[in-house]
């Protein structure tokens, strides 16, 4: 589904690559964790991905387009639900995907009802008039997710997408993914809840000062690892203790 070939990034005025040389293929229907210590280039690699940024050298795919010559048909094959809430704060729950819904070109009827039924199964319903600004972290967090997929996108680009939520959140939010990828969407997911991501990721990538790491099944990478009993320990061996703190 998606192919990176030595893909590289670097910002104006900086002296090292935000990503270098990163050569990565995710087939279809996997749910795909991009793991890094902050600061390590996995926004900046997705940015790419999903044409926000412009590579300095290197080339992608997504589902066989190019994004150099098909960048506009890429972007209607995918979906994006960022970290950062991408919510009108005085919009209600249902007003918000209405104009979301409206932009990936659903009208009418199919939006109405699509709404309806995102709604109901993240436990939102009852609150679909209710002005956002009023919602709790996780609830809000829940019509995030759904901003970015009312158009049933291929691929689905997840940043946190459970940062900040209780436990009852999470579940519905890792359950209604499980779902969407068992339906054929494939998932690229970072996170720093790690245990979390080594349960619900099929496949996943670690990367540090934007360069790959090592990629594989979670299990079989933590297996192959001396001293590695999970994927925290993983990470803490290949990308080190340091802490990575950044402006």
């Amino acid at each position: 589904m998606i192919q990176i070939s030595r893909l590289s990034k670097k910002y104006k005025g900086a002296t090292d690559f935000s990503v270098h040389s990163l050569d990565l293929s995710i087939a279809e229907g996997e749910i795909f964790g991009l793991l890094g210590p902050n600061g390590a280039g996995k926004t900046t690699l997705i940015s790419m991905l999903c044409s926000l940024l412009k590579p300095s050298s290197g080339s992608f795919s997504i589902g066989g387009l190019n994004y150099r010559t098909n960048k506009n048909k890429l972007r209607q094959r995918i979906g994006i639900v960022p970290q950062e809430y991408a919510l009108y704060p005085s919009l209600s729950a249902f007003e918000n995907l209405s104009y979301f819904g409206s932009m990936y070109g659903l009208r009418g009827k199919l939006l109405k009802d699509t709404i309806d039924q995102q709604l109901e199964i993240v436990g939102l319903t009852d609150f679909a008039h209710k002005k956002t600004k009023t919602f709790s972290g996780g609830m809000k967090r829940r019509l995030n997710l759904l901003s970015g997929l009312l158009h049933r996108p291929e691929v689905l680009f997840l940043d946190e997408p459970t940062v900040g939520v209780d436990v009852q959140s999470r579940t519905v939010i890792l359950n209604y993914l499980r779902k969407l990828n068992a339906q054929g969407t494939t998932i690229i997911y970072t996170s720093h809840h790690l245990n979390e991501a080594e349960n619900f990721c099929t496949r996943v990538a670690i990367i540090d000062h934007g360069e790959l790491i090592c990629e594989g099944q979670p299990k079989k990478l933590i297996s192959a690892q001396e001293g590695a009993h999970h994927l925290e320990d993983l990470f803490l061996i290949l990308t080190g203790k340091a802490l990575r703190d950044y402006v």
